[in-house]
């Protein structure tokens, strides 16, 4: 058999007998989460040439012997969260050359020894996830002998055991954040100089409290790359310091900054990588705030309540290598003219759901000329003004959803005009009721086109008769019947959705519903393409609807009976025109 995948979740399975899955050769994955199993016989995994991932989850295990070690030389994965393992000993002859993740979250691992850590090291790069089981020991040198990917430790209340436990370990990532239920110790500077005695290049310390934040913190940070601070509580963060030269990226989510420039971005002169999202108070960006910041590529300051009425160029000051801003949930923003002059690199803008004040009839986006993917979801645009999108070249993705056109209707002469390199178009939930049959002639290169949750009705579709092989969503919409003149244009598309549109499903639309179930191959969401009318078959699938729309036997009876009766009639109405004649001649 060809089964690669086989998902065995809470099916009461206590019984696992010798070469159950004998006969499933490709199998891969293999997943028996939430089954209390009794037993597993020593060869009931054998028969898979190549079984790489197996969840054990959930099982009520406690003790990793009761895994049978036969015919998991590939094994990559192993999930064994939610269980009562106490102990992470191995057998010895448990393969573990090929482990690349190991999951004991939420276990009552308590105390690592280095005869239990002995079993893995002959893997490699490991990924070791202790998440949830409050750690209180680590036997010194007990990570000493392998270099790990990652190693997870969230939700451990005293780091101190932690540090002292990994010296002279070496991972690429250190997970030490802690959840809201979690009562964590305070973390201190003289906790984190334990950094100072390992390897870490990514460092995670979501949610945790600083009982002494300095600069005198980071004073073993020196090799990190990737710092993760997200709801740590912080409303500043101190200047002057020193050695976080490597740093690339940093994540300060959820604190309680007033202003950017509290985060004093002059620390961090090789970042690339900066996130400040869902900001507790409302976030002022302040003029150059970030000037120091050369290198950066990415911005992320969405859901901060920002708010500024001439943005951006003051408060994006020398940010000439941002490729990727985000904006988006936030209050107001003013733009101007050129409004990003000073990141002419950006390659993606998402605004979506921060209502735009456009000030004056220049694009504000016109000297982004590497611009491939604009978000203006919901920015309460003036669509009518034909060069909002001016100066935009390389853009490849555009969405307008939820921005409203005039009089519900997308012009002949509209602002996609200027943009003749879209690849993919969203124009979902603007009101729209109807398209001119040359709005989209200009978009040559388009290939998706959604058009959904609209007020749009089957004329709509000729304006789509120039563009083939798209995918067009025309979902929730006002399509009810479709003339047979528009089905070429549908044949012509590579993928269409018509899912809930109140289609009628009469002999009126006959010609649509034949075509419907000779294309299925083409159709998208189906199980949601229902009839609206008439009454008897609302809610119907589409594909289940048989009508018959020939003339019937009864049909030929009456018609018959009339035919006859006719030529009677007609019978009877030449002979008394004709003696009428006689007798008057």
């Amino acid at each position: 058999m060809n089964l690669t995948f086989l998902d065995l979740t809470r099916c009461q399975i206590n019984w696992i007998h010798e070469d159950t899955f004998q006969s499933h050769h490709q199998l891969s994955t293999l997943v028996l989460t939430g089954n209390p199993m009794i037993f597993m016989a020593e060869t009931s995994l054998n028969g898979p040439k190549s079984l790489k991932h197996l969840f054990l989850i959930q099982m009520g295990i406690s003790n990793l012997e009761f895994i049978p070690a036969h015919n998991l030389e590939n094994l990559e994965s192993l999930y064994l969260g939610s269980n009562h393992i106490s102990s992470i000993k191995f057998p010895k002859d448990f393969p573990a050359r090929n482990l690349k993740v190991l999951d004991f979250q939420n276990n009552a691992i308590h105390y690592l020894s280095r005869e239990d850590m002995r079993s893995l090291e002959q893997a490699t790069n490991l990924s070791l996830n202790f998440n949830g089981n409050d750690v209180k020991g680590i036997e010194p040198g007990a990570f000493d002998s392998t270099v790990f990917q990652s190693l997870n430790f969230g939700g451990t209340s005293d780091l101190s055991v932690i540090f002292n436990g990994l010296q002279n370990s070496t991972t690429q990532s250190l997970w030490l954040g802690v959840f809201d239920d979690t009562d964590d110790k305070d973390i201190s500077s003289a906790m984190l100089k334990g950094l100072c005695e390992m390897s870490v290049e990514s460092l995670n310390l979501q949610k945790r409290h600083f009982s002494d934040f300095s600069s005198t913190t980071f004073q073993c940070f020196t090799q990190i790359q990737e710092l993760d601070l997200t709801a740590t509580h912080l409303a500043g963060l101190p200047s002057g310091i020193k050695g976080l030269n490597l740093l690339k990226k940093l994540v300060l989510s959820v604190n309680h900054f007033d202003q950017l420039c509290q985060i004093n971005a002059a620390n961090f002169p090789s970042l690339t990588h900066l996130h400040i999202r869902g900001n507790v108070r409302k976030l002022n960006l302040g003029v150059g705030c970030l000037e120091k910041l050369g290198n950066l590529q990415t911005l992320d300051l969405s859901h901060n309540d920002i708010e500024a009425s001439d943005c951006c160029n003051l408060q994006l000051r020398n940010l000439s290598h941002l490729q990727t801003l985000n904006l988006s949930y936030n209050e107001p923003l003013g733009l101007q003219s050129q409004a990003f002059k000073e990141c002419p690199q950006l390659e993606l803008l998402d605004l979506a759901f921060t209502r735009l004040h456009i000030n004056g009839p220049q694009s504000p986006f016109q000297n982004l000329h590497f611009l491939q993917v604009l978000n203006l979801t919901s920015c309460f645009l003036d669509t009518s003004n034909q060069h909002l999108l001016a100066g935009l070249p390389a853009l490849q993705h555009l969405s307008l959803k939820g921005n409203h056109f005039q009089d519900g209707t997308i012009m002949k002469t509209n602002l996609l005009q200027t943009v003749g390199s879209l690849e993919i178009l969203i124009l979902s939930s603007c009101d729209l009721l109807s398209i001119d049959r040359q709005a989209f002639y200009s978009l040559e290169n388009i290939s998706h086109i959604d058009l959904s949750h609209n007020s749009l009705t089957c004329d709509s579709i000729d304006s789509l008769g120039h563009l083939k092989g798209i995918y067009l969503n025309l979902a929730a919409n006002s399509i009810n019947i479709i003339s047979s003149h528009l089905l070429p244009i549908l044949s012509q598309q590579s993928t269409i959705n018509l899912s809930h549109n109140p289609l009628d499903c009469t002999c009126s639309n006959i010609h649509f519903l034949t075509w419907y179930n000779e294309n299925l191959h083409k159709l998208e969401g189906s199980e949601e393409t229902m009839c609206a009318n008439p009454p008897p078959l609302r809610g119907v699938k589409l594909t289940d609807v048989k009508l018959s729309c020939g003339i019937t036997v009864v049909g030929i009876f009456f018609l018959i009976v009339f035919l006859l009766l006719f030529t009677i009639l007609l019978f009877l109405a030449v002979k008394y025109l004709l003696r009428w004649k006689y007798q008057h001649i």
